[in-house]
């Protein structure tokens, strides 16, 4: 079963953090250049929040607020959903069509470890099961 540490290991650890005061228009443009939907709102080690590029539209754009006087501890979602590195995959895909989130921090004796988004999950997704196809027919065919 594949767990999360797996995706880690291949995919790297890095990520992409920003800090609760600092103005939105900031997050915005560290997403744009990174070609991200997410940072994790980072006070110290700790994280605190994540912003998405859907909190920016819900919660600025409809609401008319400007994104250079907006600090992103107005608009981040604070009751972040994390798993662990040796959560399974299936788990994590669960959680994030349950709870409707594409962001999943990794976090490991309270320090976060990496980020998987549902992309990450169904991708790897789809490369097992295309490796249990090619091993099946290899069967078939033997």
């Amino acid at each position: 079963m594949l767990q999360v540490k797996h995706l880690l290991a291949e995919k790297g650890h890095d990520v992409h953090t920003i800090g609760p005061d600092a103005p939105v228009l900031e997050a915005i443009r560290s997403m744009a250049e990174r070609h991200i939907g997410a940072l994790l709102v980072m006070r110290g080690d700790e994280l605190v929040g994540i912003v998405s590029e859907r909190d920016y539209a819900r919660k600025v754009i409809l609401l008319g607020r400007h994104s250079d006087d907006t600090p992103v501890n107005e608009i981040m979602s604070p009751n972040v959903l994390t798993v662990g590195p040796e959560d399974t995959v299936e788990t994590c895909m669960r959680l994030c069509t349950d709870r409707r989130v594409r962001h999943l921090p990794v976090v490991e004796s309270r320090k976060v470890v990496g980020l998987v988004s549902i992309g990450d999950l169904v991708k790897a997704v789809i490369s097992e099961q295309s490796t249990q196809i090619e091993q099946l027919e290899r069967y078939i065919a033997g």
